[in-house]
């Protein structure tokens, strides 16, 4: 049975805009986990006093400010500042996983150019996490639907950039719903991560929408995941086009004999 992680920005918004207040209904939906995005404009110890209340896991934040590599001149102070700030958020949360994006990239460099200058700046970030007990998970995003002009849009790419890294304590976020908006196989780009994968994300495709509502054969998907030796939580980082809790049912039932 897989763990599902429902993301709190998106999902059960009926409880209102405060997070705590949705940490609380996702765990009268009989959730013991969930993700968030942003920490920095959060009222970070109400929600962990939520969680704390409810017995509630946090998974996976963001950091901050959201990398956004564009200019070679340009210093990695506010990044690093961020990552620091995230590490003091992620242990207030309890949480194991700061998720890191690849932004657009050093304008006018080649693709394995920026691929080593990454390596180089996510190098530096994982040794300033070792110890902590905190996991830097890289996520390739989609540039066809969600992310226009973003550098690591195929899994492969951000997997060569974790193994170029080569440390623990920076890994792979697979999102399943990025990999088939950007029309790879996602059965063949997840058996070449499988051994860098340390958080996985779902939507269905096309439409970001919850699982039951696109084209993604779930069962399949997840016995892939089963397969590949994946038995970590699972984000549900979707937009319902209904109620949460109604949206959850198809792939709760999935999850249960996954």
């Amino acid at each position: 049975m897989y763990r599902l992680s429902p993301n709190i920005e998106l999902l059960f918004s009926e409880a209102g805009p405060d997070l705590a207040d949705r940490v609380r209904a996702a765990a009268a939906a009989g959730f013991d986990a969930v993700e968030m995005w942003q920490t920095s404009t959060r009222d970070v110890p109400a929600i962990a006093a939520a969680l704390r209340e409810t017995g509630v896991s946090m998974t996976g934040i963001l950091a901050e400010p959201r990398t956004n590599f564009a200019m070679p001149w340009e210093t990695m102070d506010a990044f690093f500042a961020g990552l620091d700030k995230g590490v003091e958020a992620a242990r207030t949360l309890g949480c194991p996983r700061i998720v890191l994006g690849s932004g657009s990239g050093f304008g006018g460099a080649k693709r394995t150019a920026n691929h080593e200058r990454l390596a180089e700046i996510f190098t530096q970030a994982a040794e300033r996490v070792a110890g902590s007990g905190i996991t830097l998970v890289l996520e390739p995003v989609n540039t066809r639907v969600d992310h226009p002009g973003a550098l690591l849009d195929h899994t492969a790419d951000a997997v060569e950039v974790v193994r170029m890294v080569g440390s623990d304590d920076l890994r792979l976020l697979f999102d399943l719903y990025h990999s088939v908006a950007q029309g790879e196989d996602a059965t063949l780009a997840l058996k070449g991560a499988a051994d860098v994968i340390a958080y996985v994300q779902i939507a269905d495709a096309p439409g970001r929408g919850e699982p039951g509502t696109g084209d993604i054969d779930w069962a399949a998907r997840l016995g892939e995941l089963r397969a590949v030796g994946y038995d970590g939580p699972i984000g549900l980082e979707y937009v319902p086009t209904t109620e949460t809790v109604a949206s959850v049912q198809h792939i709760r039932s999935l999850a249960a004999s996954a």
